[in-house]
């Protein structure tokens, strides 16, 4: 489908050097902050206290996140859980506070709102079973880019591959990049919104090279540098790339302003990790490719020439 097309290609490639410069600074930038300040990570890896309450009517999520912040807890997660009528409330661990007495102090802020709210349970989320997650998404994160290497591989070239992963890679360290210098509480949410670009970022990626093959198969096309067909390909992709991207933006953008609390960083690792998705698929994985020497004979299989003495009369 297209709403317009591009006659005249555009030379994205003529930028390249100089994009991928910017993106080398911005990927240096963001691992410094990832190791300098840090994840602020939430207590599904931290550890900490897990509540669901339930009242008799529509529970207020804004007057019940405000009223255990005035007790000075903060980074608390309060959320719908299954009915309206029902609350999952989680906060970290508060140094010098017990599990128990910390419950305590909520239930009683939150029977002074309202006295109908009933505690139904109470858990304490230990350190050990943070690190057992964070170690099982960081398998999940090798498994998703190795898998990528082995399809873009086998369907393309390693060069394709390769460039691919430097690109998926690069959407996923500014992602992280982003949390550790804003601070943004970075939870399993956040990490499936991690995974939901990679995949997302992949087809982009897949899509351009997918047309980048059937450039250079084109025998119309037989003149064309690298750089120009790689050039025409993304042009030819961009109608596509707009109608797709804007949708699925707009999709995002109105979970981050409409979603509350609850979707607001899931929404905006997403939104981040879209652009940057859409930027790495032209001017790092298409130019990664282009400098590691892709060429028309690693996508067109050579034709066998027919032995000119087959059919000759002895």
């Amino acid at each position: 489908m297209e709403l317009f097309r591009i006659k005249k290609d555009i030379p994205f490639m003529r930028h390249a050097l100089l994009l991928n410069a910017f993106s080398a600074a911005a990927f240096i930038a963001a691992v410094f902050f990832i190791f300098y300040k840090g994840l602020n990570l939430s207590i599904e890896f931290t550890g900490g206290t897990v509540m669901e309450v339930t009242y008799s009517q529509p529970a207020d999520l804004p007057r019940i996140r405000g009223a255990i912040e005035e007790l000075g807890f903060t980074d608390t997660q309060v959320q719908s859980f299954g009915t309206a009528q029902d609350v999952l409330i989680r906060m970290p661990t508060v140094p010098g506070i017990t599990s128990a007495a910390q419950s305590e102090k909520v239930m009683g802020a939150l029977r002074a709102q309202q006295n109908d709210v009933q505690l139904q349970r109470v858990e304490y989320v230990g350190p050990q079973v943070g690190e057992e997650l964070a170690q099982d998404g960081l398998m999940a994160l090798a498994m998703v880019i190795i898998g990528i290497m082995v399809y873009l591989a086998v369907r393309f070239e390693w060069k394709f591959a390769v460039a691919a992963i430097i690109a998926n890679l690069h959407d996923v360290v500014i992602i992280l990049g982003f949390f550790a210098f804003f601070q943004w509480e970075f939870s399993l949410t956040v990490l499936a919104a991690v995974l939901a670009v990679l995949g997302y970022s992949v087809n982009e990626s897949v899509v351009v090279f997918d047309r980048v093959r059937e450039t250079f198969r084109d025998r119309r096309n037989n003149k064309m540098s690298t750089h120009e067909v790689i050039d025409h390909a993304i042009t030819r992709t961009m109608s596509r790339t707009i109608i797709t991207h804007t949708s699925t933006e707009i999709m995002v953008v109105s979970m981050l302003i409409f979603g509350g609390p609850t979707l607001f960083y899931f929404s905006l690792a997403l939104t981040i990790g879209i652009v940057f998705g859409i930027y790495s698929s032209v001017f790092v994985a298409a130019a990664v490719a282009m400098w590691l020497g892709v060429k028309r004979e690693d996508l067109v299989k050579p034709i066998k020439e027919k032995d000119q003495t087959d059919g000759a009369v002895v």
